[in-house]
């Protein structure tokens, strides 16, 4: 077989990877289980354009109903790294119709722009992964391999990227491409995630004789406060990030008491506290310190603290100089004629575990707007679908050429 040597050798199926996402947008793959609603149709699609690009899917539940759905292919070049591209199949809900002027499963296409629940987050980035991969095989043989990863419950508890590090399928994975909608930039930095849940225990008691309660919601509030103090050590001590921006730590959920019962002191309070980082940042001394004020305050309130933590997410910090994001970077280039803008991730993605828990260099880079997940009338540019593709491809080309294997020690020394 002939190797492909430049951009122009490698030539995307334009038609076929709009009319694939449209097909994977018409999916409604909420994770709604009690309604029927899963990631099952898309992933089962996904698995059928993989066998029809004669590629042989392996599929396995992350949860009940929630497949992983991987392909490896191989480059018939001989030895080199193995390159993942990775997505997922779940979307959010498309919430209340009132607010979208389309149908969100329609797959609506409009003065250029596909409408759909997920056409940005992230079926367009799936579509294109596969539909590179595919033209990148067609144009000749490469060294190396390439997986192609169509995961499940990124939106929830990322379940399918953690069932695909644990089930040790990152284990040869020298780097990986996450093909989130990020507006055209290239990201290697994501920020970092702690999910806290903090519950005040205090005695209940009549609202009118207070002296004999310990009301947990004084001290809610006191931990509040120092929540605040708190982060703006954190802001003070870290600065704001070139492309992350600050560190936060936000009250999100605050419960007490019964609306139906004024004249009752409660017995329980309950923060939830969502906590995102910078690189810099030690989320195991932050949540040493937030346990600690939040004990010392409960101390001198005679309440009672339990502090859980629910989600623990590292950031991402991949080097601009690693080969995969010079590979990216250069194929942005190469096809778009653009010089590559760097950016980050505002929250976390797939990425975030790849590289945390599975050592793996990841970087973040797909088509649609880095806002527009998650809102009533999502859309994608129907170019940028086709863009993005080519994209990938060159990238695999790139980053499969250009190197060996990386040392599996590599990303924990960072």
């Amino acid at each position: 077989m002939t190797v492909p040597t430049d951009v122009d050798s490698i030539q995307v199926d334009s038609d076929g990877v709009v009319a694939f996402t449209r097909a994977l947008v018409r999916i409604p793959s909420v994770n709604d289980a009690p309604n029927g609603r899963s990631e099952q149709a898309a992933a089962d699609l996904v698995a059928a354009k993989m066998r029809e690009f004669g590629w042989e899917p392996m599929i396995s539940l992350a949860a009940p109903g929630r497949p992983n759905v991987v392909a490896v292919v191989d480059g018939g070049g001989g030895d080199g790294p193995t390159l993942m591209f990775e997505g997922h199949t779940d979307v959010v809900t498309e919430g209340s119709l009132d607010t979208w002027t389309v149908d969100p499963y329609g797959a609506e296409v409009r003065d250029g722009r596909l409408y759909g629940r997920g056409a940005a987050d992230m079926k367009s980035g799936v579509a294109a992964m596969l539909y590179a991969v595919r033209a990148l095989q067609l144009a000749g043989a490469f060294p190396g391999r390439i997986k192609v990863c169509a995961l499940a419950d990124e939106e929830g508890l990322m379940l399918g990227v953690h069932h695909f590090v644990d089930s040790g399928l990152a284990a040869d994975v020298d780097a990986a491409i996450v093909c989130e909608p990020e507006g055209g930039e290239i990201c290697p930095v994501s920020k970092g995630g702690i999910r806290l849940r903090v519950d005040f225990h205090g005695r209940m008691a009549h609202g009118a004789m207070p002296q004999h309660a310990r009301n947990p919601i004084g001290t809610l509030g006191a931990f509040l406060r120092a929540l605040a103090d708190l982060q703006n050590e954190l802001h003070a001590t870290h600065g704001e990030h070139e492309h992350l921006g600050w560190p936060y730590i936000t009250p999100t959920v605050a419960t007490a008491g019964d609306l139906d019962q004024i004249n009752v002191v409660p017995a329980k309070a309950t923060v939830a506290v969502d906590v995102r980082t910078v690189p810099g940042v030690d989320h195991a001394d932050l949540v040493k310190r937030v346990t600690e004020t939040a004990s010392a305050l409960g101390a001198a309130d005679e309440v009672h603290v339990d502090v859980a933590v629910l989600v623990d997410r590292p950031p991402v910090d991949t080097p601009i100089g690693d080969p995969v994001v010079v590979a990216l970077a250069a194929a942005h280039t190469a096809v778009t004629g653009d010089e590559p803008r760097y950016g980050g991730v505002p929250g976390t993605t797939d990425g975030t575990i790849l590289t945390v828990h599975g050592g793996v260099p990841s970087v973040v880079y797909g088509p649609g707007g880095k806002w527009i997940a998650h809102q009533a009338d999502e859309y994608v540019e129907v170019d940028d679908i086709v863009r993005y593709a080519r994209v990938y491809a060159e990238a695999a080309r790139r980053f499969l050429s250009g190197r060996g294997p990386r040392s599996r020690g590599a990303v924990g020394a960072r």
